[in-house]
């Protein structure tokens, strides 16, 4: 990880929390439920806590959606994943249902989360804690000799996690060729599935987050490289995911999560990047393939990947249900940086509407009709996530974005170095992303775009949380 040593003492992250309205407090009755939260599906779980769990998740982290366990077999890999079971531990239609339904997601700042659902239950009673029995929708999915799944089930179940692991750890683990027993086949996992990815067409974008981290009494802004691990469990996922999607597609009742292919002028575009940064695009490839294909830690990669998220527009959410054909229907069903149809259902504690498709993939697995009050809400649920997330990713933005103002507010006029990731285009400026400290901003001025050039700070203004840049090319 790349940090920066400057800090930002002064930033308080309450006045971001006001701006979008955003409070932890829950009321009494809502609270009196979360904390009196009962296996609603007790009598009809199987016992699986024979299967050795893990959980991954970032150092810290509490309210545990997901537990994986990797087993190979003559034929392949079989994965196991156990999903918090919310929808076992939430009374539709009560207090609690309702303020989740308000609320649509857990929203992370730097100081702390505003949970979905209270502490109690979502760091309590419904997360997959190590040690402790939790109730689970337990996924079970077999996969061919080359990472294809071949079938796949979900049911109730109770499970145990005996080991709660972070990235750093796991990766560490990997590398020095001791992993944990219960992920020892994830390495072959991950790669056979980036493999399948490729073959589907999926466009996978792996630019380094911006990160707010504490430091002493203040902040700073890292830059959060993927892993091969993060890389590999969140493939996981992503095949749970997609199973999701199938069973409820075939069954004509539930939630996808969609994204219309490329256009092609997106694809063009991303085309001329590759030819200006002199990367080869050969014939036929496709954008996948050629991401995929790069060196991680190029300038020219960051402001290829940065140019491909272009391909990547519209994402959104499909409901339907057996009233409506989708065959009829002009929107896409499938996720084109999947390649796939694909659905939300491993975060239900942290994301409200993988509830309800997990409620109703659990109930066609069984052969039974989904339950009322899943089916009902349904088509209000595209409409409430396509908000919260709208409203998460500014809220993310928000906070790097004023404690980069506050890390470089006394620094106008000095200059830096930067990679340009982006190219300046019509009216919009460049951006750059500087590595000391780390920070991306707009830059004026026309800089190259996968170029590592200088650049000078114009404007760090806290109020407004803007940060930007000039370059001046140099002249012989």
């Amino acid at each position: 990880m790349l940090l920066t040593r400057l800090r930002a003492p002064s930033v308080d992250f309450g006045a971001i929390r006001s701006e979008f309205g955003l409070s932890e407090a829950f009321d009494a009755q809502v609270m009196q439920e979360a904390m009196d939260a009962r296996d609603l599906h007790a009598d009809s779980r199987i016992d699986r806590t024979d299967i050795p769990f893990v959980t991954i998740d970032p150092p810290g982290s509490k309210d545990l959606d997901q537990a994986v366990h990797i087993e190979k077999t003559s034929n392949g890999l079989v994965v196991h994943y156990a999903i918090a079971d919310v929808g076992a531990l939430v009374v539709p239609g009560g207090a609690l249902d309702l303020e989740t339904r308000r609320r649509g997601q857990t929203f992370y700042l730097p100081d702390g989360s505003v949970p979905l659902h209270p502490r109690e239950l979502s760091e309590g009673s419904g997360s997959l804690l190590e040690g402790e029995t939790r109730c689970a929708a337990l996924w079970t999915i077999e996969l061919d000799d080359v990472g294809e799944a071949v079938a796949w089930t979900v049911t109730r179940a109770l499970v145990r996690s005996v080991a709660r692991l972070d990235y750093a750890q796991v990766q560490a683990d990997v590398d020095a060729g001791t992993p944990h027993p219960s992920i020892a086949n994830l390495a072959e996992f991950g790669s056979q599935r980036a493999a399948a990815a490729i073959r589907r067409g999926a466009i996978d974008i792996t630019l380094p987050e911006q990160e707010v981290v504490p430091e002493g009494q203040g902040w700073r802004v890292a830059l959060q490289p993927r892993t091969a691990v993060d890389g590999w469990n969140a493939e996981v996922s992503l095949l749970t995911g997609m199973c999701a999607a199938r069973i409820m597609l075939d069954a004509g009742i539930g939630i996808v999560r969609t994204l219309p292919p490329a256009s092609p002028e997106a694809l063009e575009a991303l085309k001329n990047t590759a030819a200006a940064l002199g990367i080869d695009w050969p014939a036929g490839a496709s954008a996948g393939a050629v991401l995929a294909g790069l060196p991680a830690d190029a300038p020219s990669t960051l402001a290829m990947m940065t140019r491909a998220t272009g391909l990547l527009r519209g994402a959104d959410y499909l409901a339907f249900d057996h009233s409506t054909n989708i065959a009829d229907r002009d929107e896409t069903v499938e996720h084109s940086g999947i390649g796939a149809p694909y659905a939300h259902v491993t975060a239900p504690l942290r994301r409200l509407s993988d509830r309800f498709t997990t409620e109703v993939c659990l109930a066609v697995v069984a052969g039974e009709s989904a339950p009322d009050w899943a089916a009902q809400a349904l088509p209000e649920l595209p409409a409430i996530m396509r908000g919260s997330d709208s409203a998460a990713s500014k809220v993310d933005r928000a906070c790097v974005d004023f404690t980069e103002a506050h890390v470089l507010r006394d620094r106008v006029g000095e200059s830096f170095d930067a990679v340009v990731l982006r190219g300046a285009e019509g009216k919009r400026d460049a951006e750059v992303l500087v590595s000391e400290p780390i920070v991306i901003g707009k830059c004026g001025g026309e800089p190259p775009a996968g170029e590592s050039v200088t650049v000078r700070l114009v404007q760090a203004d806290t109020d407004s949380r803007k940060v930007s840049f000039d370059y001046s090319p140099v002249t012989a």
